[in-house]
């Protein structure tokens, strides 16, 4: 071997190279208009329509054009925030089940060319086009199947009107790379007048082959969504995740828009017929419209985070809304979680740990450099690490050459080859032995597994089943930092404080006399006992770094352990005890038997001095039930009431559904009794999140 030249060597193993071939594909394949959409990973939606205006989800069809009337639209702050927080794409309403139309439609005159905006001269799907392409941004559209204007819907007429709006939107705007067909197709209506309920066949009404023929024939390198795709299926929830085991393929012919089976969306199928990967929809609010009452409901940046990880960590790719307000901007509170979850998620993927590091794998295709580890770290999207045919299971070692501290893990197949992984671990080399750190199921386009943070000086990841030889195209090692979210307190019926951090491995300090809490503050160990009226503040802080997050702080006024509710009567509504339970959370809701005023009286369990009630409304997604007008009073034996201390109503409740607090003069009092009088919508029922009290403390 020593009297070979160097350079014939080198010959001899790239033809060794070139003999081997790559691995036999497996299952179905994605398409080229697929795989760019799995690149894109992080995109935004924008629910923007006449349900802005109307303070609806669903609109009825019956809406007046005029009602449509943005104050400052502007397209290019949302392509600007979207690009500011490193999405790919924008994905638009043009319409919604209402049948109002963001763009002049020759097709109907329900459509923004009668709207006061601009002078009804005016054309969101345009103005958005151009600020995507200024913004390099891809443009989506949404457009409903259902019409609950259109006075054809229903029938075969309907057809061709709803093929000439998607050829419209097809040619007009340039290139789109997705077009999102929702499920929700049928029902009640506006209808031309009709006002009544009309039903379809949701599998056959549309036509759905030749009608995305349309789609094909003008934009080949779209993917069309729907729960059955064809390009793109939904998730299965609106929450914000995708399964842990998530397959990109499903037997796309037990599913249609509108499917009762659409759990198995979440995970996918392991025999599935097509490749159809899953994309995870979720408003950064309760609701995918805007309303003024969810101003203060936008998501945590906890929240946020989790999202992000179990949906493009869990191979799915990541559709944000935005509800769009009533100027026709992204609200500045969207704006704000939205960017500091995308600082959070900057700083967890900031430094690769794995790259350049010495790695080696049990099995290598051939013994071919061309498949070798180093394949799985270059960085490079088109080299891969694989075994040989028939080898199903498989190790890779990551020597970091000394002792190094991660806590996540993202790894990505060569999905041009199909999804192949079914199983498999990674484990930490301790104490002259292997330890095992996660074990998970699918991989697919990409996976990051989060975990506490673990030192060690190598890392292995096992390939324990495979459909076939795995071919992994990337691996990375993150160490993130802790999230310095500020904690949450809280304080149960019974006087107990709880505080937590949103993460582990931080310290709690907290105060109860006012002052700020600091490191030398009082440290976290558990429940505290605190049944008095006073003031908690806390904050986290990182032991390793010294990092403090913000300070948390709560006013708290008696706990609520002697309070009994008195009516309803206990005996007969048993559910009474929600509305003083101290459990924002829960949601008490009065007899639909019963009609208002609705009575509520509760015992303090002793005599105390009141200055003042609070009232919190339901905090749940559907304020229905929120009390706008009232009155309440205090006495002593709970018989002898005299007159109201206060009483009006809850000015604005309907779009702040806040805590209400109202203040009156100093009166000493046992009971209280509270009276529902109204209702925001009008509705025969109330409901009570909480109800407190103020007191003066003596």
């Amino acid at each position: 071997m020593k009297n070979i030249p160097l350079f014939l060597l080198a010959l001899a193993l790239l033809v060794s190279c070139n003999q081997t071939p790559p691995p036999a594909a497996v299952g179905p394949l994605p398409a080229e208009r697929q795989l760019k959409w799995h690149e894109l990973e992080f995109y935004a939606f924008m629910h923007f329509n006449m349900n802005t205006f109307t303070d609806m989800e669903w609109g009825t069809g019956g809406e007046s054009p005029e009602l449509f009337d943005p104050t400052e639209l502007d397209c290019r702050q949302w392509a600007r925030v979207c690009k500011e927080a490193g999405m790919k794409g924008i994905i638009l309403t043009a319409k919604h089940h209402d049948g109002f139309c963001l763009w002049p439609s020759a097709y109907t005159e329900h459509s923004v060319k009668n709207s006061p905006w601009k002078e009804g001269k005016g054309d969101v799907v345009r103005e958005l086009a151009d600020a995507c392409r200024e913004f390099d941004l891809e443009l989506g559209l949404y457009l409903s199947p259902w019409d609950r204007n259109h006075a054809d819907y229903g029938t075969n007429t309907y057809i061709t009107y709803f093929r000439n709006q998607l050829t419209e939107l097809m040619t007009n705007y340039g290139e789109v790379f997705e077009v999102w067909f929702d499920g929700a197709n049928g029902g009640t209506g506006y209808y031309g007048g009709a006002n009544e309920e009309r039903r379809v066949d949701r599998k056959t009404y549309y036509d759905w082959l030749n009608t995305r023929q349309i789609v094909r024939d003008f934009q080949p390198s779209a993917v069309m969504f729907s729960d059955a795709g064809p390009g793109v299926r939904w998730v299965g929830n609106e929450a914000g995740w995708a399964g842990e085991t998530n397959w990109s393929i499903i037997r796309k012919d037990e599913f249609y828009p509108g499917s009762p089976n659409y759990k198995d969306l979440t995970s996918g199928h392991e025999d599935g017929t097509h490749w159809l990967p899953a994309e995870v929809d979720v408003s950064i609010r309760p609701g995918w419209y805007y309303h003024q009452s969810e101003d203060h409901k936008v998501k945590s940046v906890k929240q946020l985070v989790d999202i992000y990880y179990h949906s493009i960590g869990r191979n799915a790719s990541f559709l944000l809304n935005f509800p769009v307000d009533r100027r026709g901007l992204i609200h500045e509170k969207d704006v704000e979680q939205l960017m500091k979850m995308v600082e959070v998620i900057r700083r967890d993927l900031e430094t690769d740990l794995a790259r350049d590091m010495a790695v080696t794998a049990t099995h290598v295709r051939g013994n071919a450099r061309k498949y070798d580890a180093r394949k799985a770290i270059d960085g490079d999207p088109q080299t891969y690490w694989a075994s040989d045919e028939g080898q199903t299971s498989a190790s890779l070692i990551i020597d970091f050459g000394s002792v190094t501290t991660f806590n996540r893990f993202l790894i990505q197949e060569y999905i041009p080859l199909g999804q192949r992984v079914k199983k498999f671990s990674i484990e930490a080399w301790k104490d002259n032995a292997w330890e095992e750190i996660a074990m998970q199921t699918t991989v697919g386009y990409k996976r990051i597994l989060r975990f506490d943070q673990v030192s060690s000086e190598k890392l292995r990841l096992n390939i324990l089943e495979s459909k076939a030889c795995p071919a992994i195209t990337n691996i990375e090692v993150y160490h993130a930092p802790k999230l310095m979210e500020p904690p949450l307190i809280e304080r149960d019926k019974q006087g107990m404080v709880t505080i937590g951090s949103f993460d582990g491995g931080l310290e709690i300090h907290y105060t109860t006399d006012g002052t700020e809490p600091s490191v030398n503050a009082e440290k976290y160990m558990g429940g505290i006992e605190f049944k008095e009226k006073g003031q908690v503040k806390a904050m986290v802080r990182d032991p390793e770094t010294g990092l403090a997050s913000s300070v948390t702080t709560r006013n708290f006024d008696i706990c609520k352990e002697k309070w009994n509710v008195v009516l309803p009567d206990p005996q007969n509504d048993h559910k009474g005890w929600l509305m003083i339970d101290a459990n924002e959370g829960s949601v008490w809701r009065s007899d639909l038997q019963k009609e208002l005023p609705q009575t509520i009286v509760i015992d303090l369990g002793e005599t105390l001095a009141l200055s003042g009630f609070t009232y919190l409304p339901t905090q749940q997604r559907y304020i229905d039930g929120t009390i706008s007008q009232y009155r309440f009073y205090v006495s002593m034996d709970g018989k002898r009431w005299g007159e109201p201390l206060f009483m009006g109503e809850f000015s604005n409740i309907r779009n702040s559904p806040v805590l209400q607090t109202k203040k009156f003069d100093s009166i000493r009092g046992r009971y209280i009794k509270f009276i529902a009088e109204r209702e925001i919508n009008d509705k025969g029922f109330v409901t009570i999140a909480e109800l407190g009290v103020v007191t003066t403390g003596e």
